[in-house]
């Protein structure tokens, strides 16, 4: 009788190791990440944890796209791009990727070693931005904004080029690696940079001369899953994490007021769908 005891409780402890090793494995999610948004997810993970969700914070380079990763199912969600970026990987690569909630805008700035204010632009000034379509076109936007330059009547939020209607300035645009922005000021007059390559480069949004506002949506940063979990309950819960206020908090603070947290919803995502999807 005791060896009989013995054995079913065994048996019992075996289901419960195995139960548990399975609510582990289901309530454990891989994030992809860049190394800017090391501290936001570090707390973002504390706090998961206390909702029994364990995050996995998988970084990855600027060599390395997070998006290829989530649609080879190296992570379950990735946060590190904007809208437009999104639709553009998606277009490019007919995958299905989608947003399931915003996170934070981060405005890239034009910055300079050299001058302090748009008066020091002068004509034929040479202005270094980040050669990437998405990225390149988004520079281009900042300048017509401050009335530099004008892009062309089909402008698609695709950077080139030939995408310069009017420079009244003749200003000199140097596409280059957007990781060697901060660098190459050196040689530039002025340089646009993105948001996450600035803050490594230990340069603040204040010390931009301009910076987008948080009203250019399509630049509004996402946690993206794949199409077919994008109603998955423990992702949603991520989401409702990252979008508390203390965490917005959290982030003005660790990030110098680099980040502004964004809350929009889904559906008002859905309208820029094709919104410079090139």
């Amino acid at each position: 009788m005791k060896k009989l005891k013995y054995l079913i409780g065994l048996f019992t402890l075996l289901l419960l190791l195995m139960a548990c090793a399975e609510a582990d494995e289901k309530d454990t999610v891989k994030v992809g990440i860049r190394s800017s948004e090391l501290k936001t997810w570090a707390y973002i993970k504390e706090q998961a944890s206390e909702e029994g969700i364990n995050l996995e914070l998988v970084t990855f380079s600027a060599q390395y796209d997070p998006n290829q990763a989530l649609a080879e199912g190296e992570v379950d969600i990735n946060a590190f791009q904007h809208v437009a970026y999104l639709n553009l990987f998606n277009t490019n690569n007919n995958s299905d990727l989608q947003a399931i909630g915003t996170t934070i805008m981060a405005p890239i700035g034009l910055y300079s070693n050299k001058y302090k204010s748009l008066d020091d632009i002068k004509e034929g000034a040479k202005i270094a931005v980040p050669n990437d379509p998405s990225n390149w076109g988004r520079a281009l936007l900042l300048l017509q904004e401050h009335g530099l330059l004008t892009v062309t009547d089909d402008f698609d939020g695709n950077g080139g080029e030939d995408r310069i209607k009017d420079n009244p300035k003749n200003l000199i645009i140097l596409p280059v690696d957007g990781a060697t922005t901060p660098r190459v000021m050196e040689d530039a007059d002025f340089a646009i940079i993105n948001n996450g390559v600035a803050v490594e480069a230990g340069l603040l949004l204040k010390d931009a001369i301009i910076h987008e506002s948080e009203t250019a949506k399509p630049f509004i940063n996402v946690i993206v899953a794949k199409a077919e979990d994008k109603n998955n309950d423990i992702l949603k819960k991520i989401v409702e994490i990252y979008q508390r206020d203390e965490t917005g908090k959290f982030i003005k603070e660790v990030s110098n007021g680099n980040y502004i947290p964004v809350k929009l919803p889904l559906d008002e995502l859905a309208t820029w769908k094709d919104f410079y999807s090139y």
